[in-house]
């Protein structure tokens, strides 16, 4: 796939602008794999009578046909065999349906340039080794899900001294230990290393809380950090604004806002959005938004909410090329930032339900039992 190596290969990681014709020449490529390779997607490209070569222009996009995730969740949609494929990862699986998303090496090289650029950007690679506090999954031979591998990977990021796991495997089963993670920490600040949290905000947010509850105040070495990806899961209702969890990390640890790096993605979409220094998640060359109608599905111009469409030509193993997400969003002009990127960029307003999606995503569920998938 050569336009899909020139693409990940732009040196700007948010070069949006100049990059669009080569976006949309990467993307028919890819479909054109897909509709070659994967009958069901071939079926469902059909069914909404729609080819490759209908990829002409930007415009073109928004009539790809779009996957929903809870489709991913439902059905093994591969375009490559098994054995081609260096890694299969799941989804978190917290509705105890979950997507399994095969990356072949070609893939997996096109993620690890985007990393390497985009982390340079942010300021996430340091020769200083840390250590690390995870607030997500202790890695074991059962666990498949990105979440957990994309938490290890992310320890790379600098020399690990240490690796503490908020959620650790015993008897065949993962249970948070906040007492444990508190604990290390305490430890961990009296080193004259950095100290660098990571993971789920909820698990952070709830050990930060019982910190202060427990009235302890540290501060941590220069350079220390911490990283949010994730999200909230099945404790979105007790999600707290950015403001308020930036005031009880100043609190705790004594780190600033310049500190908290925040991610945002989907093993159906494994493109790195990592917020800027003013917090906003700029959509990078690699990949594409569309907001859609909650009820039309058509694209709505920047500013207005609705259906986070994520768009991007990285794998070859799975189609995930154009996927529909449980996401409300709105997308921003990148001016409206002054951070001084220039791309647009994603702010993502909650979730809608099973059933909402069932409902808006093209009739997902009886498109599934049409086509037989």
């Amino acid at each position: 796939m050569r336009y899909r190596r020139k693409l990940f290969g732009v040196k700007h990681a948010f070069d949006t602008r100049t990059t669009e014709d080569l976006f949309v020449l990467a993307m028919r490529e890819n479909c054109q794999f897909h509709y070659d390779h994967c009958a069901p997607y071939r079926r469902i490209l059909q069914h909404y009578q729609f080819s490759p070569d209908g990829l002409t222009g930007v415009d073109d996009l928004a009539r790809l046909p779009c996957l929903p995730t809870l489709l991913f969740k439902r059905h093994r949609l591969y375009s490559l065999p098994r054995r081609r494929m260096l890694i299969r990862a799941t989804s978190s699986g917290t509705s105890g349906q979950f997507s399994e998303i095969g990356f072949e090496p070609g893939g997996l090289l096109c993620g690890l340039e985007m990393v390497l650029r985009i982390g340079r950007l942010r300021g996430l690679f340091s020769p200083v080794p840390c250590h690390y506090i995870l607030f997500g999954y202790q890695p074991h031979r059962g666990n498949r899900t990105a979440v957990t591998k994309t938490a290890f990977g992310a320890t790379l990021f600098t020399p690990a001294l240490s690796r503490t796991y908020a959620l650790r495997y015993s008897n065949g089963a993962y249970s948070a230990d906040l007492d444990h993670i508190i604990r290390a920490i305490v430890r961990h600040a009296r080193s004259r290393f950095p100290l660098r949290m990571m993971g789920f905000p909820s698990y952070t947010y709830f050990t930060l809380k019982k910190m202060q509850q427990q009235g302890i105040r540290l501060t941590l070495a220069r350079g220390s950090k911490i990283l949010l990806g994730g999200g909230w899961k099945q404790f979105y209702t007790e999600q707290v604004d950015k403001q308020t969890f930036y005031s009880l990390a100043a609190e705790v640890l004594g780190l600033a806002d310049a500190d908290i790096v925040e991610f945002f993605g989907a093993v159906e979409h494994p493109i790195l959005y990592c917020d800027c220094a003013r917090h906003h998640f700029h959509v990078p060359a690699y990949s594409r938004v569309l907001i859609r109608d909650v009820q039309t599905l058509a694209p709505l111009p920047n500013g207005q909410p609705g259906l986070v469409n994520l768009l991007t030509p990285m794998v070859a193993a799975t189609p995930i090329l154009s996927v529909m997400t449980d996401d409300l969003g709105v997308l921003h002009d990148g001016a409206e930032c002054g951070c001084g990127l220039d791309s647009p960029y994603l702010e993502i307003l909650g979730r809608v339900g099973l059933r909402d999606i069932k409902t808006c995503a093209a009739g997902a569920a009886e498109l599934l039992e049409k086509l037989r998938l």
